[in-house]
């Protein structure tokens, strides 16, 4: 099992935290929401629970509640600047069908 970041996504990450003075990662996660049944939650993280899982990519940790984690397996987080957009950019293999709007999906 494992979440990935891509080098852009970790640059950012690392860029953030910096600048906030604080924090240990990147925490990842879903929840029930939207027109198709799951939404992603995004935060920095500023401490590890026990039960999370752990993972490192490009120098960033990421961690991942083990509820979360069966929907998030072999997902990569990339960051993407498109015009005067920019964001987190989810590429997650599990992902069946996703809502119009982009916000919800289901597996």
């Amino acid at each position: 099992m494992a979440v990935t970041l891509t080098e852009k996504a970790a640059t950012h990450v690392q860029g953030y935290l910096a600048k906030r003075g604080k924090g240990v990662g990147l925490r990842l996660g879903v929840r029930t929401s939207g027109c198709s049944g799951m939404a992603y939650k995004l935060e920095y993280a500023d401490a590890v629970n026990p039960d999370d899982v752990q993972f490192e990519s490009h120098g960033v940790k990421v961690v991942v509640d083990p509820k979360s984690l069966p929907y998030l397996d072999g997902t990569e987080l990339d960051f993407a600047r498109e015009g005067l957009n920019e964001g987190f950019k989810f590429k997650n293999p599990n992902v069946k069908d996703e809502c119009g709007c982009g916000e919800s999906f289901n597996v």
